[in-house]
C-alpha cells in the first residue's frame, strides 16, 4: 500500500499486512499486565520500632487498637462475661427445607408413603450428623411452604410454624422429638449399629432446658396429648386459611422412648437371620420400659 491510509481501519489493516505471522514477542504479557509486589526490607516492616520486643515483630493486625502489645484491647475490655459461656453445651440442627425435603421425594431418595425420621434422611447419604460435635438432628425450616405438594409423616427435632402449616396443609403430620447421644447415633446409621450386636437403646426423654419445648402442641412435641394437637392443627388451618385435611392414622407413631418403627428397645437385630431378638428377662424389661431423662446436658 503506497498511497497514505485514509482511516483508522485501514492503517490497522496496514500493520497487519507488514506484521509477520508469528512472532516470540507475541508469547510475552501485555505491558501493565503483571505488577511486582512491594519490596520490603526486615528494617521497613516494624511500624517504627527498631528495638525492644518488637524489633523483628511484622506490622499489627487489621483493627489493632494501639496501646500495650501484651495487653490487647480484647483482653482490656473483655465485655460480656457470659458471652459464648454455653458454647460447650449449645445444640445444632442440620437446617432441612420443605424445597430440599420435596427434593429428594421428587428423586425417589425418600419414599413419602413411609414415615420419616433421622434414619430415613442420613440413608439418604445427603446429610451427615455428628453427635459428638453436639449436632441433635434436623430443623425443618419454611422454604418451599408455598408449594410443597406432598402428604408425609415426618418426624424432626425442630420446625418452625410456617413448615409445620405447610406439611398439615398438605394431609401430612409433623412431630418433633428429642434424641440423646446414643439413640442418636443407633439412628444415625442402624446397619453399623446392628452389625456390632449392640442392644436398640431407649431413648431418654428431654432434658429440663428442652422439656416445654416439646410438652407444647404448638410445637408439635411428641410428649403432647393427641387431642392437644388436634386443637392446634384447627387453630392453625383457622389463622392461615386453608380447609384441614383428615388426620393421617396414629398408628405410625413411635412410642415416646422408641428409636426405630416397629423394634422395641432392648432387642437385638440380627441382619444375618432377618429376625428381632426380644428381651424375655424380667429386669431387663423394667429397665427397658422405665422413663429415665437425659442428665447429660442441662
Amino acid at each position: 500500500m503506497s498511497q497514505a491510509a485514509r482511516s483508522a481501519k485501514e492503517r490497522a489493516l496496514q500493520i497487519v499486512e507488514q506484521a509477520s505471522r508469528i512472532r516470540i514477542q507475541d508469547a510475552r504479557d501485555n505491558i501493565g499486565a503483571r505488577t511486582t509486589g512491594r519490596q520490603l526490607k526486615k528494617g521497613h516492616n516494624q511500624m517504627g520500632h527498631t528495638q525492644g520486643a518488637l524489633e523483628r515483630a511484622a506490622k499489627p493486625p487489621l483493627g489493632w487498637i494501639w496501646g500495650d502489645f501484651f495487653r490487647p484491647w480484647q483482653r482490656m475490655y473483655p465485655g460480656e462475661k457470659l458471652f459464648n459461656a454455653d458454647i460447650n453445651t449449645r445444640r445444632e440442627y442440620i437446617p432441612l427445607s420443605l424445597v430440599e425435603l420435596a427434593r429428594l421425594i421428587d428423586l425417589g431418595w425418600i419414599n413419602p408413603r413411609q414415615p420419616i425420621d433421622i434414619s430415613t434422611l442420613c440413608t439418604t447419604q445427603k446429610f451427615q450428623i455428628n453427635p459428638k460435635m453436639r449436632q441433635y438432628g434436623f430443623d425443618l425450616t419454611e422454604e418451599g411452604a408455598d408449594s410443597f405438594p406432598y402428604s408425609i409423616d415426618i418426624e424432626v427435632q425442630y420446625a418452625t410454624p410456617s413448615a409445620i402449616a405447610a406439611v398439615e396443609k398438605a394431609g401430612g403430620r409433623v412431630r418433633t422429638a428429642y434424641y440423646d447421644v446414643e439413640s442418636l447415633e443407633a439412628a444415625i446409621n442402624p446397619k453399623c449399629w446392628f452389625e456390632a450386636g449392640k442392644v436398640v437403646p431407649k431413648r431418654k426423654q428431654p432434658p429440663q432446658s428442652l422439656l416445654e419445648y416439646y410438652m407444647d402442641a404448638k410445637n408439635r412435641g411428641y410428649l403432647c396429648e393427641e387431642q392437644e394437637i388436634e386443637k392446634e392443627r384447627a387453630l392453625s388451618a383457622q389463622i392461615r386459611g386453608y380447609t384441614l385435611p383428615p388426620p393421617p392414622s396414629s398408628a405410625a407413631l413411635k412410642a415416646v422412648d422408641q428409636v426405630f418403627h416397629g423394634i422395641p428397645s432392648g432387642s437385638v437385630v440380627s441382619l444375618a437371620d432377618r429376625k428381632v431378638f426380644v428381651t424375655k428377662n424380667e429386669l431387663h424389661r423394667e429397665y427397658y420400659s422405665s422413663r429415665r431423662a437425659d442428665k447429660l446436658y442441662s
